[in-house]
């Protein structure tokens, strides 16, 4: 008698059946600032600390002190020197932590146009920077983050050379030139004759800046977000100053409001190297 082959039992469901595996998070593009990627690294800015050096040449002249105050928010009064104001004229070239950006010329090297006015914030001497000009798109965004109102134009300045005549020499007498323009029209120009080394640096880049961070409403019962701040800066180092005689004149029918700025009168320009680094912003209450 043939049997029948013994069949092995079907085994049952485990006693703890293993967890399924959670599908991975997404967390979605990222970055210090727009655009935002996968990795992050398309950004138009890396993150702070920035460093920067360069070549500036520098204006001390006067603005109707009514004029300025209309410039100024609520916080902030003119101060002892009402009217003292500075139009600065700078090509930079600046680096993030990694220095990653020195590799590329074009990206961080640009030149700047600002005019600042002198204030103070609860008995601190400070800068106000009302109109400001780059011609790179990098530092304009990077401004629009601190506050400063950086637009675009086109910038030039005369920098002193170390070797031949195309030039003044470093750290010696000659005469410095600045030009602004803005959509094909200049709106500022400069010229300074240095002819001794100064004591000490000129007074309104020695002070902290104060910017407004703005940003205008955009979703329905959004508030615009509108902070003053100033500027966290280390590692600040001057060269030699150089002053002289200057001139100066803005061109008020270019650009709205510019023209409440001009010059009631002109004092001393300078030029020097200046070098600092960048780490953010404090909120001034």
């Amino acid at each position: 008698m043939t049997q029948s082959p013994t069949l092995a039992p079907i085994p049952g469901p485990p006693a703890h059946p293993a967890p399924m595996p959670s599908p991975p998070t997404r967390t979605g593009p990222g970055g210090y600032s727009l655009p935002l990627s996968p990795s992050g690294r398309s950004s138009m800015l890396t993150p702070p600390p920035w460093h920067f050096a360069g070549e500036v040449v520098m204006v001390d002249y006067r603005v109707d002190p009514d004029a300025a105050a209309r410039f100024l928010p609520p916080e902030l009064e003119l101060g002892p020197d009402p009217g003292a104001a500075a139009a600065i004229w700078a090509q930079w070239q600046w680096c993030s932590e990694s220095a990653d950006e020195l590799t590329s010329p074009r990206r961080c090297q640009f030149g700047e146009f600002l005019i600042l006015l002198a204030c103070e914030h609860r008995g601190r001497p400070m800068a106000r920077c009302p109109f400001a000009w780059v011609d790179h798109p990098v530092p304009m965004v990077r401004g629009w983050v601190q506050g400063m109102p950086k637009q675009l134009g086109a910038i030039h300045q005369t920098r002193p050379m170390r070797v031949g005549s195309a030039g003044p020499r470093l750290g010696a007498a000659g005469r410095f030139d600045g030009t602004v323009a803005v959509e094909g029209r200049q709106i500022a120009e400069a010229s300074v004759v240095v002819t001794e080394e100064a004591v000490q640096p000129p007074a309104l880049h020695t002070v902290p800046l104060v910017h407004t961070r703005t940003f205008p409403a955009w979703l329905p019962g959004e508030q615009p977000l509108a902070q003053l701040v100033s500027s966290t800066v280390t590692d600040v180092e001057f060269s030699e100053v150089w002053s002289g005689s200057a001139s100066l004149r803005l061109d008020g029918d270019a650009i709205p409001d510019l023209g409440l700025l001009a010059p009631v009168a002109v004092g001393a320009g300078h030029v020097f190297g200046y070098a600092e680094t960048l780490h953010g912003g404090s909120a001034l209450s």
